[in-house]
């Protein structure tokens, strides 16, 4: 998706030179050998044209960026990996981050340090010989630090709640160029602010994380033909409504691509998947999920005890970049009336265009109060609702995914899960994400540590002298 052209500012040689020298990292003009390249990010929705590209090794590298742009008086904005890419970095000072790959895992005390650039798959390769594992999503492609900021919701999430319930500490550069340290003694209510208010603070720079003690998991995904959609949904509602916290599960409506690197079994094919991540013995999970079995025929069944490192093959995300728009609300508890909505729009013969429609289980430890309370809202919500719609432009009018939205309002709880925002979302979708008094405090953060606005390349929260949705 292309923004509105904006030419980049000119900056004078000497300058450019000057940050250069203070970097290890490249520092990359438009036009220049491998500016497209390190702004380039896994949803290609968006297309970056920043006024300059800073590839930072650490935290010195980011800092010298974001002073730099303090004095050129331009927003700063960060990328890993750019799976959840909220603004065009058009005009902007983009610092990437995905050479800064540092990691630590420290058994004894069950956490890991990790710098900004660090994948999930990295943590999850690097624990799982001590018996650990990280509170990763479904992707282990996705960036650490920016997935645990906005919340972190959990393939574990049922048994350990969000993943920035667990982060124990953060590095971070603010916008006056200072690196600070933050946990919740020193500064806790920045610490507050930040998990969960993803990156309007700041760049953080590494973060240390709790480890979850998980050596394997029963889980997998039970594939069931498209037709047997209205089955398997209402049948799952029901299941999930007596499952304990052990038991993460999600519901997919899902149209592969006739892709040949997909399974022959559901290539080109409108299938109905149940993905399962039991935490408790396989024995018992097998138990639980013998009455899905039961529903009938599954085109797939790879639910089975297995090393969480192989996580990844639970959801199946994709793995290679592509163009894909994303909307998401919360819901409550759904009956077989909302399961109705849900099969009229992406249903069997529905013509539904949606590459994927998923309800995600809530509850259970996401609803327990957490020993450092954090700003992730919405923590009443039973389902989370996320589709995913393939290509470009949006069409105009309603897309499948609004009129779902639109059909699911009388059981939505009015929030949002802020992951799952994508480009198009506006102010009013990131105050849903929080309580008013949540957001409020962290429009009131926003004030004393980023003034200016100076990171606004993002899902933002405007300072509280601000209007919302006005930069400085």
């Amino acid at each position: 998706m292309r923004s509105a052209v904006q030419h980049p500012p000119h900056f004078p040689a000497d300058q450019v030179a000057g940050l250069a020298a203070a970097v290890r990292g490249p520092v990359l003009l438009p036009g220049q050998d491998g500016y497209a390249e390190e702004g380039a990010g896994f949803n290609t929705l968006l297309e970056h044209r920043p006024a300059l590209v800073v590839g930072a090794t650490g935290a010195a590298d980011v800092a010298a960026a974001v002073r730099f742009a303090a004095r050129h008086g331009l927003p700063v904005a960060v990328q890993a990996t750019g799976h959840g890419a909220a603004r065009a970095a058009d005009g902007a000072v983009l610092v990437s981050t995905r050479r800064m790959t540092g990691l630590r895992i420290d058994p004894d005390r069950g956490t890991a340090r990790l710098a900004a650039g660090v994948l999930w798959e990295q943590v999850i390769h690097e624990a799982a010989p001590h018996g650990l594992a990280p509170l990763n999503g479904s992707s282990p492609l996705v960036g650490a630090v920016s997935y645990a900021l906005g919340g972190g919701l959990a393939v574990m999430a049922r048994t350990f709640g969000y993943a920035a319930d667990h982060i124990r500490s953060l590095d971070l550069v603010t916008a006056d160029g200072a690196l600070r340290q933050v946990d919740a003694e020193r500064e806790p209510e920045l610490f507050w602010g930040l998990c969960g208010g993803k990156g309007n603070f700041g760049i953080v720079t590494s973060m240390e994380i709790g480890l979850m003690p998980v050596r394997r998991l029963y889980g997998g995904a039970l594939t069931f033909d498209g037709a047997m959609a209205p089955a398997v949904l209402r049948a799952w509602l029901e299941w999930t409504a007596q499952v304990p916290q052990e038991m993460s599960s999600s519901l997919a409506l899902v149209r592969f691509p006739d892709d040949p690197a997909l399974p022959a079994e559901v290539r080109g094919r409108f299938v109905t998947q149940v993905r399962i991540a039991f935490t408790g013995a396989a024995t018992v999970g097998a138990q639980l999920v013998m009455p899905l079995r039961e529903l009938g025929p599954r085109v797939l069944d790879t639910v089975r005890e297995m090393p969480y490192a192989e996580v990844a093959s639970i959801h199946g995300d994709p793995t290679e970049p592509y163009t894909y728009h994303e909307r998401t609300t919360m819901l409550g508890e759904l009956d077989r009336a909302a399961a109705g909505r849900i099969l009229e729009v992406a249903g069997p013969g529905s013509g539904c265009s949606l590459g994927l429609v998923e309800l995600r289980h809530l509850g259970g430890a996401l609803r327990r109060p957490v020993r450092h309370p954090n700003a992730v809202g919405n923590r009443d919500a039973r389902y989370c609702l996320l589709t995913v719609a393939p290509g470009g432009p949006r069409p105009a009018g309603q897309g499948p995914d609004d009129l779902l939205l639109d059909r699911l309002a009388p059981w939505a709880t009015g929030g949002k899960y802020l992951n799952f925002l994508d480009s198009s979302a506006g102010d009013e979708h990131v105050r849903a994400a929080y309580t008013p008094e949540a957001y409020a405090r962290l429009a009131a953060l926003k004030a004393q540590y980023d003034p200016g606005n100076t990171f606004r390349v993002n899902h933002n929260i405007a300072p509280a002298a601000l209007p919302s949705g006005v930069s400085a």
